[in-house]
C-alpha cells in the first residue's frame, strides 16, 4: 500500500485534505467505528427519546402539504 508522504501531503490544499479525510471516512463500516462508552450511552439516550417522541410526530407527507398550505 502506497500512502502519501508527509511532503505530498503538505502540497495538498486544505480542501484537497479534508476531501482525502472524508474519503477515508466514508470507506468505514460502521461496525468498524468504535464507540466509546460515553458514546454508547448518548447514543442508547437518543434513541429511547426518539421512541418517546415518535407517537407525537407527523409523516413528511403531512408536514409538506402544512407548510403548503401555510407558504401556498
Amino acid at each position: 500500500m502506497n500512502f502519501l508522504s508527509p511532503d505530498e501531503l503538505a502540497r495538498l490544499t486544505p480542501p484537497e485534505r479534508i476531501a482525502l479525510i472524508a474519503q477515508l471516512w466514508d470507506s468505514l463500516e460502521d461496525e468498524q467505528i468504535p464507540l466509546t462508552a460515553a458514546q454508547q450511552t448518548e447514543l442508547d439516550r437518543r434513541r429511547d427519546a426518539l421512541e418517546q417522541d415518535r407517537p407525537q410526530c407527523v409523516s413528511w407527507t403531512t408536514l409538506q402539504s402544512e407548510l403548503a398550505k401555510r407558504c401556498g
